[in-house]
C-alpha cells in the first residue's frame, strides 16, 4: 500500500477491520465509467472510497459489504440507470419478490421489458387486483366518448351524407308501399309511382355528387343564373296553355308525357344561393350594418318570388320561402326591431290571404280535430291521426297499411309520414325524426364553424329550408299545424321536390369538406394514401423499384 493512503479502522461497525476507510476527503480521482478497476482502496492522494466502489460496480465487481450506507449511491439514481443501460442488470419484472420488497415507495417512470402497460384514463389496480372504474360510471364515459366522436373533423361530413341517403332510401321504400293502391286505382302498374321516384332519386344522386365536388366559386357563379331561370319558369306557369293546375294550385309545367315540373321548388334553392352570395359580398364591404343594405335588394326579390308563387295559390311553398328569407336575415345579424317589422308585414299579408280564401280557412279549423266534421271537411287530417294511432309500437309491417286503401288522400305525398307510422309504428317515425334532427344539427355545425360568410349563409339557408319544411309537414300530419300541402323533404313522392333538395344536401357536403380540419382528415384517408403512393410509383424512373 502506498504510504500516502492512510486508513483508520471504525470500531463501532462490525467488519471494520476488513473495510478500510479514508482518513480525509480530498479531490476525487476521475475514472472512466466503462473502464475496469480492481477492487480495493482507491489509489492516489485524497481519493475517496466512493469512487472506487462506483468503479467496481460499473465493472461488474461486487461492492464491499462493509461500505457505509450513507455513502452508497441513491436508490432512485440506481433505478434510473436501468433505463440508460449503464448497469447490465435484469429487468425489474424478473426480480423475485424478496428483492422487490426491499424497494418500497419507488415509482418507475418508464416501462421495462416484460412489464404490463400502464393503464390510462384513471384505471388502476384496486383491492384484489380488480380494475377501478373512473368517476361518473359508465354513462359519463359513454358521454365523453360520444362528445369526442362528435368533435372529430369529419363528423358533420359523414352525418350529412349518411342521414341524407338514409332518408332518401327509406322514402323510396315508403313511396312504393304507399302508392301501390293509388296506382291500381288509376289502372296503372303498382310500381308506377315508385319507378318515377326512383328515376328522380338517381338523377338527384348525380346532382348531389356534382354539388359536393364543385368549388365554392362555381356555386357562387351559378347563383344568378339559377335565380333568373327559376323566376322565368314561375312566370311561364301563369301563361295559359303552358301552366297546369294540380289540386287547385297552378304551379306546374308539363314536360311531356307523365313528367311535370314545379318551378317554385327550384325557387327555394335559387333564393338561398343568390341571397348567400349577396350578403357575403356586402359583408366583405362592411355594408350590413346599414339596414337599407341589409334589406335591399334581398327582401324585394324574395317578395317578388312570393308573389309569383301566390298567384298559383301554393300557400305551403310560400311559407317555406318566407322561412328561408327570415333565416338569411337572422344569419346576417338583422336587428330585432327590423326582424320583427318584416315578420309583422309577412304575418299581415298571410292573414289577409288566408281570410279571403275559404279553403285555406278551413285548414286552420282542422287543427287538433278528432272528427271529420260537417261535409267531411277534416277528413284528411283525422284519418292521418287514425293511421298513426293504429301503428302501435312497431307498426303493422311494410305494405300492410289500411288507410292507404282509399281512406287517406295523398298517402304517398303530403301524408306519407302517417303511412310510415302505421306500417313501421312509433319506432319508424322516431327513426325518421332522428335522421332529420341529425341532418339539421350537422348543417348548423357547418354554418357555425366556418369563417367563409358565403358558406355560413348558404348552409344556414339550406338547413332552415329542410328543417322548416319537415316541421310543417310532420306538424300537419300530427294535427298540430294546418295542412300546408308541402312534401316531406327527401321522403315524399315528387321529383320536382327531390331534385333541388338533393342538390342542397350536396351543398352541405361540399361546405363540410371545405373545413380545414376536414380537408386534412380527408387527405390522409387510406384510399387517398394508396392513390398517392401509386401516383408516386408511376413518377419514378424506369430503372428504380
Amino acid at each position: 500500500m502506498p504510504p500516502d493512503a492512510t486508513t483508520t479502522p471504525d470500531p463501532g461497525r462490525p467488519g471494520a477491520a476488513d473495510s478500510p476507510r479514508p482518513a480525509g476527503r480530498g479531490a476525487t480521482a476521475s475514472t472512466g465509467r466503462g473502464s475496469a478497476a480492481p477492487p480495493g482502496p482507491a489509489v492516489g492522494t485524497g481519493a475517496s472510497a466512493s469512487t472506487a466502489r462506483r468503479a467496481a460496480r460499473d465493472s461488474g465487481a461486487a461492492e464491499p459489504s462493509g461500505a457505509p450506507v450513507a455513502r452508497r449511491r441513491p436508490l432512485a439514481e440506481r433505478v434510473r440507470s436501468l433505463g440508460r443501460g449503464r448497469v447490465p442488470v435484469p429487468a425489474l419484472a424478473g426480480l423475485p419478490a424478496p428483492a422487490l420488497a426491499g424497494l418500497p415507495g419507488v415509482a418507475l417512470r418508464g416501462r421495462t421489458a416484460g412489464s404490463a402497460p400502464r393503464p390510462a384514463y384513471g384505471w388502476g389496480a384496486g383491492s384484489g387486483g380488480r380494475p377501478r372504474p373512473p368517476r361518473g360510471g359508465g354513462l359519463r364515459r359513454l358521454y365523453e366518448q360520444a362528445r369526442r366522436a362528435w368533435d372529430r373533423p369529419l363528423t358533420a361530413y359523414y352525418v350529412i351524407l349518411g342521414a341524407g341517403l338514409l332518408i332518401t332510401v327509406l322514402g323510396l321504400v315508403m313511396v312504393y308501399s304507399a302508392s301501390m293502391i293509388t296506382a291500381l286505382k288509376y289502372s296503372l302498374p303498382s310500381s308506377y309511382f315508385f319507378r318515377k321516384q326512383f328515376l328522380a332519386a338517381v338523377i338527384g344522386a348525380g346532382l348531389l355528387l356534382i354539388a359536393s365536388r364543385m368549388p365554392l366559386r362555381l356555386h357562387r357563379g351559378l347563383a344568378y343564373p339559377i335565380l333568373v331561370v327559376s323566376a322565368c319558369l314561375m312566370v311561364l306557369v301563369q301563361v295559359p296553355g303552358i301552366g297546369q293546375s294540380v289540386n287547385g294550385n297552378q304551379n306546374w309545367i308539363s314536360l311531356g308525357g307523365p313528367f311535370q315540373l314545379q318551378p317554385s321548388e327550384f325557387g327555394k334553392l335559387a333564393l338561398i344561393l343568390w341571397g348567400a352570395d349577396l350578403l357575403a359580398r356586402k359583408q366583405d364591404r362592411r355594408l350590413l350594418t346599414q339596414w337599407k343594405h341589409l334589406l335591399v335588394p334581398l327582401v324585394p326579390v324574395a317578395f317578388t318570388l312570393l308573389g309569383l308563387i301566390m298567384l298559383g295559390g301554393d300557400m305551403g311553398t310560400a311559407i317555406i320561402l318566407t322561412a328561408i328569407l327570415f333565416g338569411l336575415l337572422w344569419l346576417a345579424g338583422a336587428p330585432t326591431r327590423l326582424f320583427v317589422g318584416v315578420l309583422s308585414v309577412a304575418a299581415v299579408i298571410g292573414a289577409v290571404l288566408i281570410r279571403t280564401n275559404p279553403h285555406r280557412m278551413s285548414r286552420f279549423q282542422c287543427v287538433g280535430a278528432t272528427d271529420p266534421g260537417p261535409a267531411d271537411s277534416c277528413w284528411q287530417a283525422v284519418h292521418g291521426i287514425y293511421a298513426l294511432a293504429s301503428g302501435g309500437w312497431f307498426g303493422s309491417g311494410i305494405g300492410a297499411s289500411v288507410e292507404k286503401w282509399g281512406q287517406l288522400p295523398e298517402a304517398h305525398t303530403d301524408f306519407i309520414f302517417a303511412i310510415t307510422g302505421e306500417e313501421l309504428g312509433l319506432a319508424g317515425t322516431l327513426s325518421v325524426l332522428a335522421l332529420f334532427a341529425a341532418l339539421g344539427y350537422a348543417g348548423i355545425r357547418v354554418a357555425g364553424r366556418t369563417e367563409d360568410p358565403f358558406v355560413r349563409y348558404a348552409a344556414g339557408g339550406v338547413t332552415t329550408w329542410i328543417t322548416a319544411q319537415a316541421v310543417v309537414n310532420i306538424g300537419a300530419v300530427l294535427g298540430l299545424l294546418p295542412i300546408a300541402g308541402v312534401p316531406l323533404p327527401l321522403f315524399s313522392y315528387g321529383g320536382s321536390a327531390l331534385l333541388p333538395t338533393m342538390f342542397a344536401v350536396g351543398l352541405l357536403i361540399a361546405f363540410a369538406r371545405e373545413d380545414p380540419a376536414a380537408k386534412a382528415a380527408l387527405a390522409v384517408r387510406p384510399g387517398t394514401r394508396w392513390k398517392t403512393m401509386r401516383r408516386r410509383v408511376k413518377e419514378r424512373p424506369s430503372g428504380e423499384r
